[in-house]
């Protein structure tokens, strides 16, 4: 059984910062892609920044400048760096992860973590 647990939202003022985390645990034989996406009520959910096995990040238009996804593939973990922050990017976020559990591949989720930026 595989499981991703999101840390790291909270309440922040707008140019402010957070760093979300994400680890992914249990029978896992390889993760490839990671990502984060975010939601807010009434909206579908969105692309934040994802990242491959070997490193390589994509960000969304919003975050792009102001967001710095990483991973440490040791520790099955996942950050989002997420600077100036502004009202906008309020949003329950949640962490996605490609992965294999022999012999399955799938996609998994978090429970989600919420970030709340106030004016």
């Amino acid at each position: 059984q595989v499981q991703l647990v999101e840390s790291g939202g909270g309440l922040v003022q707008a140019g402010g910062s957070l760093r979300l985390s994400c680890i992914a645990s249990g029978s896992i034989s390889s993760i490839n892609s990671m990502g984060w996406y975010r939601q807010t009520p009434g909206k579908q959910r969105e692309l934040v920044a994802d990242i491959t096995s070997g490193g390589m990040a994509n960000y969304a238009d919003s975050a792009k400048g102001r967001f710095t996804i990483s991973r440490d593939n040791l520790k099955n973990t996942v950050y989002l760096q997420m600077n100036s922050l502004k009202p906008d990017d309020t949003a329950m976020y949640f962490c996605k992860a490609d992965i294999l559990s022999w012999p399955y591949r799938r996609n998994y989720w978090g429970q989600g973590t919420q970030v709340t930026v106030s004016s």
